[in-house]
């Protein structure tokens, strides 16, 4: 064999050494130092765009350190319809899920502290069956609504999904009425439910829960909608605006209060949760 040609796993191994060392912004494309990346809360350095976090990244980055405990992380996904696709059992899909993700459903629940102030909440994480709502999801959500009415504490919801979880019929679908009344019931108490929604919320994630608090947040650039945008074309038969969907369309249309960069979140939300506590 020549000596210039390398053998398959000499050719893996650098396309591996290489991915360890780069990443590719989604947005502008440019070349990143990895570290550089997660330094910077894993949003692009060069445009700006804000990459996926995994839900423990995102507690770790929002909530102060050592203060996190975890609750409701026994709750698990329900297949009341042994459903099977093309694809194979969902059963399957759900042990492969949290096989990969370490994590029992598509969202984490838990208190902590925000600069000292008392907080439950919830992070949603798309690595887990694209974080879809399903009947496990809408449970960890219940209960931590539940136990910041009980405690008295904020709520705070961080959205990021690609909708409801069809694989479990029906009730997948009634998360959303479950969630809703969860996080309403605050109200008797006035106490705060804070939506954040990130990098994609969609279908009846967005259509319940996620648009429902009493201040709604967004990242720069975070896809937000319901249905997806050439489903829309094809019914209206029109052409929609470059930016549909973006959190600036949607803010500038009224359904989000305010677009936060990942760096200032926390504050941003030290800064609400310290009005209601006057």
């Amino acid at each position: 064999m020549p000596w210039f040609i390398k053998t398959k796993s000499e050719r893996e191994a650098k396309k591996k050494l290489k991915d360890d060392i780069w990443i590719q912004c989604q947005s502008c494309g440019a070349h990143v130092f990895r570290q550089d990346f997660t330094n910077n809360l894993n949003v692009c350095p060069k445009c700006d765009w804000h990459g996926k976090l995994t839900a423990y990244e995102r507690i770790g980055m929002i909530l102060d350190s050592g203060t996190f405990k975890e609750m409701f992380e026994t709750i698990r996904p329900c297949d009341p319809l042994q459903f099977v696709d093309g694809k194979g059992p969902y059963s399957e899909k759900v042990e492969t899920a949290r096989a990969k993700t370490k994590l029992n459903e598509s969202i984490v629940t838990g208190s902590g502290k925000i600069n000292g102030l008392n907080v439950v909440m919830g992070v949603m994480d798309f690595r887990f069956l694209g974080g879809s709502l399903g009947s496990g999801t809408g449970e960890k959500i219940l209960q931590a609504a539940n136990y910041a009415y009980d405690n008295r504490v904020p709520c705070i919801i961080f959205s990021a999904s690609g909708g409801a979880r069809m694989h479990e019929g029906i009730l997948s679908l009634m998360q959303m009425a479950k969630t809703c009344a969860g996080v309403a019931r605050l109200d008797e108490r006035k106490i705060p439910f804070i939506s954040v929604l990130t990098d994609p919320t969609t279908g009846g994630v967005s259509a319940s829960y996620a648009m429902v608090g009493d201040v709604n947040l967004a990242e720069p650039g975070a896809l937000i909608g319901f249905a997806g945008r050439r489903v829309i074309e094809q019914t209206i038969k029109q052409k929609l605006p470059e930016d549909f969907q973006t959190a600036e369309f949607v803010k500038e249309h009224g359904f989000v209060d305010k677009i936060v960069h990942r760096k200032d979140l926390k504050e941003t939300l030290f800064t609400i949760l310290s009005y209601y506590n006057r």
